[in-house]
């Protein structure tokens, strides 16, 4: 039987393939934020750090909020400020990025965040123009960023589509990337699971041995009252 990756492994395939995969929808958050200097940007759930870089890169002052150990470590190589848990001692932020919380995580991040600052939330698109879901099987189902938002107590002030396609030079990397997702459940055989989804990635490889999956992604921006 192979051994499950470490966490420190998994953590470093998403740095290092999949988390570049999320920069369209960063960056078009940024763009509609008009994210720049001066502006206190909150990432909660920031992974390895990468959208902190990309505000950081425009002149914001960031600050992540990452629980896994292993991610937050390689953000913290970044030279990034990341935490294990939302800060309570600094100045209120601008913005918060929640891409992808629970609504639990974000009612305890909100404090943070200043009156009439705001709140992203991020998840997959219309399933139809998502191929990872599908992909992935019994994948995950777009989520009710509206209702998260209003259930947080927050005001609605917009939202967007972009087009995240995830590539891969191969399948090997695709399989990596896609694992670090933790979209899958854990399994007891993890030599099977990753033999399913090289299967399961073979009508997607070009015939370059490259792999592309298209995806849309919808996000929402709320204000806190």
């Amino acid at each position: 039987m192979t051994p499950m990756p470490t966490t420190t492994l998994v953590a470093r395939d998403w740095a290092e393939i999949q988390e570049r995969m999320l920069v369209p929808l960063y960056e078009a958050v940024y763009d509609r934020l008009e994210v720049g200097p001066g502006a206190r940007l909150l990432g909660l759930g920031c992974g390895a750090g990468l959208a902190l870089l990309l505000a950081q890169r425009r002149g914001a002052a960031v600050t992540g909020v990452e629980a896994d150990a292993a991610r937050r470590a390689l953000a913290r190589e970044r030279l990034l400020e990341v935490r294990a848990d939302p800060p309570s001692d600094a100045r209120p932020y601008d913005v918060l990025l929640a891409f992808s919380p629970g609504a639990r995580a974000l009612a305890a991040a909100l404090p943070a965040v200043r009156r009439g600052g705001a709140v992203v939330l991020a998840g997959w698109g219309p399933a139809e123009r998502c191929t990872v879901p599908v992909v992935l099987g019994a994948g995950p189902s777009p989520r009710d960023l509206d209702a998260l938002a209003a259930g947080a107590g927050l005001v609605p002030d917009g939202s967007g589509r972009v087009f995240c396609p995830f590539g891969y030079a191969d399948v090997d990397s695709a399989v990596r990337g896609l694992l670090s997702t933790g979209l899958y459940e854990p399994a007891s055989d993890p030599a099977q699971v990753e033999k399913e989804l090289t299967e399961a990635l073979h009508p997607y490889e070009r015939p370059d041995g490259a792999v592309w999956l298209p995806n849309i992604f919808r996000y929402v921006i709320a204000r806190v009252r």
